[in-house]
């Protein structure tokens, strides 16, 4: 995934050619320079991005757009923690899938042919199907995609939570997805309070309502939801402000079965297809009609870009209206920013806010998006995944000025120029007032002469306003791997976040956080106006003139859903402290004395 396919072949040469040394020295040199003319303002981090009750857009907390500062201005935000170089060693991260009994291979089907669809999944989500308060996980599977049908092949798997312990649910749930799939996306679309599953497939999409007896019931056709295309990405978010969930799902590229691409380098050796060399297929928009049905609604709101190829999607507010807007990773193509307007439809506004290309005005081949106010300035900034030796992206959100890349400034570019990122996120991983970056990497080109195929993945911390690898966290960041989806749970409810990492032809990785930890609040929102799981809610915790805000949003990372939970790292913050909880329908709740280093649940006023 780049421009062109000379251009990614003549990269992978190169770099074969060309050390690694010389290149990182190249790159130093030129940004340690870049760096040293522009020093980005000092602004400390704030938590992940999930949130809790919003008002209505006319009546919606704004942040004063001219208090806002330049960029490369002297903002600061006080932290609670300032982190040093030793405490390295306090964010430990172990891979427990194994002892925990997930077990589980996504299985690509590979068969040496250098398939573009061997690539790209998989896929996971955390639910809670069975209502016994654990989090259970649905994962994804492949098998053979070139296969004319589903006979044979592997099914998707559906692991329940007891005591700790995943027992395998899949044949008691009925949740029989045997396509070849991509992603999945959790929401409890009827708002009965049971967690439904839509899952993309690389044909037609299967959306597994949930019954409450611990089944599910296929019903795609039925709810209108059966895209054929080749989808990835899905994100549920309420997008209408109705009370009900909406579906946004992210369509690939073109792929025909019965008669494949195959592609060839420069050197005449089977390669990857560059995506630019396949027809687009265009994302889908239903919007939920509240009789169980759906109805798609794209082009009709204005849901449509030029020659798309989408990989990930993030739903959250960016524009500060608190209307939710739509941010598309897409692969080779300018991303979007569907921005929505008063009459409830969309506008493209990537490029005149500066978040469709790079620092350089440069397409990217964009994978995985994650969402977080980083800086802690009110706003939510926005972190891409990309291919080899383009580096991710980091954009940094200043409101009414719109976004800057602040990839170099951060501390970003060079640590990711050796590797193709995936699934990513923001979290507060050691709850010390400061965003971490997880990402995942691994190459898409499988042919037998790429030396570079499998990669590590990568956490961030920042230190003194700027990010750094984490050499230290766990032994599974020193495994070579085909990372693809990456989602975050408490699943042991201990009060931090763990992640759920899908591998290509490798197991699962169940990280379990084991960090030295500061003071932190978890918040789970329960709509009654508003949708169930509480998706768009916004949540501000504040003491003494300190505060974070988080947003629960839709989609975000890569073909994933997580636990719809609000997590606050509060580092050395000591409580109570105050809570104000924005709805999506308007409703506004404040909470006084909210005790610390503890789950808290919040039910919506029943009248706004």
């Amino acid at each position: 995934m780049t421009s062109t396919l000379l251009q990614r072949n003549s990269r992978e040469q190169a770099t074969i050619a060309v050390t690694m040394g010389q290149q990182i020295m190249i790159a130093w040199l030129f940004f340690s320079f870049l760096s040293g003319c522009f020093q980005k303002s000092n602004v400390a981090s704030s938590t992940r991005p999930t949130a809790n009750q919003a008002k209505s857009a006319s009546n919606a907390e704004t942040v004063d757009s001219d208090s806002l500062q330049s960029p490369f201005s002297d903002l600061h935000v006080e932290s609670t923690h300032s982190r040093q170089p030793d405490d390295e060693v306090g964010i430990q991260l172990e891979d427990v899938a194994s002892t925990r009994g997930i077990t589980h291979t996504y299985e690509n089907g590979e068969t040496g042919r250098c398939l573009i669809v061997e690539t790209i999944g998989g896929g996971a989500g955390w639910l809670d199907y069975d209502l016994d308060g654990r989090w259970d996980v649905a994962l994804n599977q492949g098998g053979d995609p070139t296969a004319l049908s589903v006979e044979g092949q592997p099914t998707d798997r559906l692991f329940r939570q007891l005591e700790s312990q995943f027992v395998d649910a899949t044949k008691g749930s009925r949740l029989n997805e045997l396509n070849y799939s991509q992603g999945i996306a959790i929401g409890d679309f009827n708002n009965d309070g049971l967690d439904d599953v839509y899952i993309t497939n690389v044909y037609a999409n299967t959306f597994w309502m949930n019954c409450g007896d611990g089944t599910f019931l296929e019903i795609a056709s039925l709810a209108h939801v059966d895209d054929d295309k080749w989808g990835v990405s899905s994100a549920w978010s309420d997008l209408d402000l109705d009370g009900d969930l909406d579906l946004y799902v992210c369509n690939y590229v073109q792929f025909d079965p019965r008669h494949p691409k195959i592609c060839f380098d420069n050197l005449g050796r089977e390669s990857l297809c560059n995506p630019g060399s396949l027809l687009p297929a265009a994302d889908v928009y239903y919007v939920n009609q509240g009789d169980g049905t759906f109805l798609e609604s794209s082009q009709q709101l204005g849901l449509v870009g030029d020659g798309n190829r989408a990989l990930g999607v993030a739903i959250a507010d960016f524009s500060g209206d608190a209307l939710p807007d739509i941010y598309v990773a897409n692969d080779t193509t300018e991303n979007f920013l569907f921005v929505q307007q008063a009459d409830g439809t969309f506008l493209d506004e990537a490029v005149v806010r500066g978040c469709a290309v790079n620092r350089e005005g440069a397409t990217q081949a964009s994978m995985g998006v994650a969402v977080g106010d980083y800086d802690a300035n009110g706003w939510l900034d926005i972190y891409s995944t990309h291919y080899l030796e383009e580096s991710n992206t980091l954009y940094a959100n200043f409101g009414s000025q719109g976004f800057q890349d602040v990839t170099a400034l951060e501390g970003m570019h060079l640590p990711t120029l050796g590797a193709l990122g995936f699934g990513t996120v923001f979290c507060d991983v050691d709850d010390n007032d400061t965003l971490e970056i997880l990402v995942v990497n691994g190459h898409v080109n499988n042919a037998s002469w790429n030396p570079f195929k499998k990669m590590k993945a990568q956490i961030f911390t920042r230190t003194n306003n700027r990010y750094r690898i984490l050499e230290q966290s766990g032994s599974y960041f020193a495994q070579l791997r085909f990372g693809r989806g990456l989602a975050m749970a408490d699943y042991d409810q201990d009060g931090d976040v763990d992640f759920l990492i899908v591998n290509e032809n490798d197991p699962v990785a169940l990280l379990e956080n084991r960090s030295i930890r500061g003071s932190w609040l978890n918040v789970q929102c329960i709509g009654i106006c508003s949708n169930r799981r509480g998706l768009g809610c916004r949540v501000t915790v504040q003491k003494e003139g300190w505060s974070r805000t988080v947003q629960l949003a839709g989609g975000t990372s890569y073909a994933v859903s997580h636990q719809p939970l609000i997590h606050f790292g509060l580092g050395s913050l000591q409580g109570p402290v105050e809570l104000t909880c924005h709805w999506p329908s308007g409703a506004l709740q404040r909470l006084s004395a909210v005790e610390i280093n503890q789950e808290l649940t919040i039910i919506e006023p029943e009248a706004n």
